[in-house]
């Protein structure tokens, strides 16, 4: 785990203990926290400098926020917008997440996302970018059968793979090990986000 100060750990910690039992409350879904910085081949940008105003920073937050009104309509076809044809999470393809998608709105409704962006590295890879953004969040829903406000999955400081097609920032994958053990047929950690 990399270390940001202990203040952005503890707010970040308090959050993800909050989050799970607040109302439910109108707020950003994809932030990028004050002390975010961008990496961008070599040479460090941060909030002070333009970093929400740099045209990989607004790139990625629209990738998001597109996926996020996806979610929120439960479009499944724009949703895999946001999904690089070659998305590879442990063996997990595009296919693969759509039919995971295909059963998160089957059996909830209210989904909705929270990115909190940390840390974004932006390298050039042959002739296109490829970024590294480090990200606390969650994805939560309401269960059909039972009515309750549930997280479906949380992440804390993962680091979320992203590749620039065209004029859009699009999912590769994220870092992480597969867990050593899993319940039978359930997928890795964070195959959606």
């Amino acid at each position: 785990m990399k270390h940001g100060g202990k203040l952005p750990a503890l707010l970040l910690l308090s959050f993800a203990l909050w989050w799970p039992l607040a109302p439910v409350v109108v707020m950003a879904k994809v932030q990028v926290l004050p002390e975010a910085t961008l990496l961008m081949e070599g040479k460090k940008v941060t909030r002070q400098n333009g970093l929400l105003r740099h045209p990989v920073v607004t790139g990625l937050l629209a990738a998001f926020e597109r996926a996020e009104s996806a979610l929120k309509n439960e479009d499944i076809d724009t949703l895999m917008q946001f999904y690089a044809p070659s998305y590879d999470y442990h063996g997990l393809k595009e296919s693969d997440v759509r039919r995971v998608w295909g059963e998160v709105f089957e059996h909830y409704k209210s989904i909705e996302s929270l990115h909190l962006f940390s840390d974004i590295k932006v390298s050039r890879v042959n002739d296109g970018f490829r970024a590294e953004v480090t990200c606390t969040g969650g994805l939560y829903g309401i269960d059909e059968r039972s009515g309750d406000r549930v997280t479906l999955d949380s992440w804390f400081r993962e680091v979320h793979y992203l590749v620039k097609e065209g004029d859009a920032w699009r999912f590769l994958g994220n870092a992480g090990e597969v867990p050593t053990a899993a319940p039978f047929a359930s997928a890795p950690h964070h195959p959606l986000f």
